[in-house]
């Protein structure tokens, strides 16, 4: 594996690790989660808004 797949992987992992703690919180909170952050996460943005409560 050559140094720019490592920090390519490294950086998409904080990428996937923040947008999880972000989305998390906006649920916690009772507000609904950036669009770009769910699709980080390989959620669909649109079937997200199907859920009843958030």
């Amino acid at each position: 594996m050559t140094n720019r797949k490592v920090f390519s992987a490294i950086g998409d992992f904080f990428t996937v690790f923040g947008s999880a703690v972000a989305a998390s919180h906006a649920v916690e909170a009772g507000r609904k989660p950036r669009a770009h952050d769910l699709r980080n996460l390989g959620v669909d943005p649109a079937a997200f808004d199907k859920i009843g409560r958030f």
